[in-house]
C-alpha cells in the first residue's frame, strides 16, 4: 500500500516579482523565464506525485512569496487548507487505504484490519 502523493497547484495567476520568480524557480528548478510564463498563466502545476513532506512545505514557501498555492491530495482529490492543518475526516476517495491512512487527514484513530490486527500506523491510535 503506498502513500498517498501530492500536487503543488497555482491557484491563479500572480504579479510577477523577483521575489515570488526566485521562490517559483527555487522550489521547482525551472529557470526564471518558464517560472514567469507559470505565474502568468495562474493554472499550472507546479510540482505533481510527491510526497506530502515535500507538498506542505514546497507551498508555504510559495505562500511566503506571496504565490497563491493550493495542495492537492493525489487519491482523493481533496485541497488542504492553506494554513496547513490536516484536512477534515471526510471520506477519502481512495480505494487503497481507509481514511485515517492518508498522511493529509485529521483522523488519530483507526479501526481498520489491519491497525487492529497488527498496530496502529504511526500518528494513529487504536479506538
Amino acid at each position: 500500500m503506498e502513500d498517498p502523493q501530492f500536487t503543488v497547484e497555482l491557484a491563479g495567476p500572480s504579479p510577477r516579482g523577483a521575489v515570488r520568480l526566485k521562490a517559483v524557480r527555487r522550489v521547482t528548478g525551472l529557470s526564471l523565464w518558464h517560472s514567469g510564463q507559470a505565474l502568468d498563466a495562474g493554472t499550472a502545476v507546479l510540482l505533481a506525485d510527491i510526497p506530502f513532506g515535500i507538498a506542505a512545505p514546497a507551498a508555504r514557501d510559495l505562500r511566503r512569496a506571496g504565490v497563491a498555492v493550493t495542495v492537492r491530495c493525489g487519491a482523493c482529490r481533496r485541497t488542504l487548507p492553506e494554513d496547513g492543518a490536516p484536512v477534515d475526516s471526510g471520506p477519502c476517495a481512495s480505494r487503497y487505504w481507509p481514511t485515517a491512512h492518508c498522511q493529509a487527514n485529521s483522523l488519530t484513530v483507526c479501526d481498520c484490519d489491519y491497525c487492529t490486527a497488527y498496530r496502529p500506523l504511526p500518528g494513529l491510535t487504536a479506538p
